[in-house]
């Protein structure tokens, strides 16, 4: 088992998190339950699974979070994209947290070649 807590790409993307939550308080109340809800699971959904990836003592199961929090960083790609396009993000917050998911997905990525213990 692993400390998903000595994984700098964990520490980051927690931030990547907050900064999710903050930028999701703007958007209407109408989409708490909707838009914002999902924007903010998308986010979580990313160091969940690698979180839970860690508790896994086979490295088979460890990449296979890995696979999820990819595919959680592609939906939050869209779903960003969409709150954009409604403009419940500013042209600034978009990218930037835009920019922060593509990093975060790359540095997933990066791990697999790096994960040799099991």
């Amino acid at each position: 088992m692993r400390d998903f807590r000595q994984l700098r790409i964990w520490e980051k993307l927690h931030r990547f998190v907050l900064d999710v939550y903050k930028a999701s308080n703007t958007f209407p109340k109408s989409e708490l339950f909707g838009l914002t809800s999902q924007v903010r699971r998308g986010a979580f959904s990313i160091p969940t699974n690698i979180a839970e990836g860690c508790g896994w003592d086979a490295k088979p199961d460890f990449l296979r979070f890995l696979h999820m929090a990819m595919g959680s960083a592609s939906e939050l790609e869209y779903l960003l994209q969409l709150a954009n396009d409604l403009e419940f993000l500013d042209r600034e917050n978009f990218f930037k947290l835009n920019q922060k998911n593509n990093r975060s997905a790359a540095n997933v990525i990066f791990i697999f070649p790096n994960n040799k213990s099991s």
